[in-house]
């Protein structure tokens, strides 16, 4: 909610002395824009941890050329080449144990994790929704679709939410929400805009930093 998110990670204080940065791997499947947004807050909300690894599941996603021009290593790792989800998924395992990666974000990931993944990464996976959940959230709302179901039902309020993940489309706890008003006039698009840069960007990297901070303390 605007002003005071709901949350499930404490609220950040001040950083724990000492101890390594949390390390973070991001996985993407397209433009990239909430990975920009992350790697902007490095450095000012992203305090206590810092994005090491940049995971595609497309070759072609321009999120790997945001991270190239960060500095920031990447792999691409194609299920279709690798003929089950579980060879899939044990290759993004194999990548994340290289980079010592402590928690994931899905930054616009297309592909629905296993309920094996998940439980091996418990409260170490975190995403963003483009609504006020649990409105317009489950399988099957991504993307426009989100947006053009706001519309469609004639909500004067929608929002983002950052969850952590399980093994049901958008059904892990609640982070943080942000409520983004509604104007009369609108298209999916330009409602989608709206949500990223008044929600999206703002809580994602918030909620990055609060779990970088908890398990940089649970660390130290």
């Amino acid at each position: 909610m605007v002003g005071g998110a709901k949350s499930t990670v404490p609220d950040s204080s001040p950083a724990a002395a000492g101890g390594r940065k949390t390390r973070i791997a991001v996985l993407v499947s397209g433009g990239g824009t909430n990975l920009q947004a992350l790697i902007d807050a490095q450095g000012s909300v992203i305090t206590d941890g810092e994005i090491v690894l940049v995971i595609a599941n497309n070759s072609k996603a321009y999120a790997l050329e945001r991270a190239a021009k960060a500095g920031i290593d990447s792999a691409v790792i194609l299920k279709k080449e690798l003929g089950s989800q579980e060879a899939f998924e044990a290759a993004i395992i194999g990548k994340l144990e290289e980079y010592d990666v402590d928690f994931l974000i899905l930054a616009g990931f297309m592909t629905i994790l296993s309920e094996d993944f998940t439980r091996r990464y418990e409260k170490r996976i975190i995403n963003v929704h483009p609504s006020l959940i649990p409105r317009f959230c489950g399988e099957g709302f991504y993307g426009l679709k989100v947006h053009e179901a706001v519309l469609a039902a004639g909500e004067t309020v929608t929002g983002a939410t950052v969850h952590f993940v399980n093994e049901i489309p958008d059904g892990g706890e609640i982070i943080l929400q942000k409520e983004v008003a509604v104007q009369p006039g609108d298209t999916p698009e330009v409602l989608q805009k709206r949500v990223m840069e008044q929600a999206e960007w703002i809580i994602l990297p918030r909620a990055a930093q609060m779990l970088s901070e908890k398990l940089k303390k649970e660390r130290a």
